[in-house]
């Protein structure tokens, strides 16, 4: 069967940066599984997808442009340190902050005396990701999976809807 939308896909991955930086890697673990066209992956690596069948390995490298974007300095900003009062911060703590666009994932990136740095940028925003792709299965997704949004377990989906 080809990977198209609305297919599910079993998927081990490993991703890297251009200085051969591990980023992330399923091939010692579980894969990934999904299903086309509901905006689970990256739009580059979902594009190199298509086509491709159970048995398939490929290496895809994904430009900022189709993977999370080029990185936007507006997106950082200082808040004051008062507004974590009472709570042991650290650079690289990721929280949910409102904003005027709702709200929005920031991580800290510096502390400093009065303020602190937090960067609202997606982490991966500006780098070229170079994965290795194995496909392990193809199948079409169920009514349910579809309705959902989500692959299904063994036994349905394990919540409510």
């Amino acid at each position: 069967m080809i990977i198209a939308t609305n297919k599910v896909v079993k998927m081990h991955y490993s991703v890297m940066d251009n200085d051969k930086n591990s980023i992330d890697n399923s091939f010692d673990g579980e894969p990934l599984t999904f299903i086309v066209g509901t905006g689970y992956l990256i739009q580059g690596l979902e594009d190199a997808l298509q086509g491709k069948k159970a048995g398939d390995t490929l290496s895809v490298t994904v430009p900022p442009e189709q993977g999370y974007g080029e990185r936007h300095d507006d997106l950082m900003q200082a808040v004051p340190k008062s507004m974590f009062e009472g709570m042991e911060i650290e650079v690289g703590m990721q929280f949910r902050a409102s904003t005027d666009d709702g709200d929005q994932s920031v991580m800290i990136i510096d502390i400093q005396e009065e303020d602190v740095i937090v960067d609202g940028n997606n982490p991966l925003a500006g780098i070229t990701l170079n994965f290795d792709v194995e496909i392990l299965e193809v199948r079409d997704a169920t009514a349910d999976e579809l309705a959902h949004g989500h692959v299904h377990g063994d036994g349905g989906c394990g919540h409510d809807h």
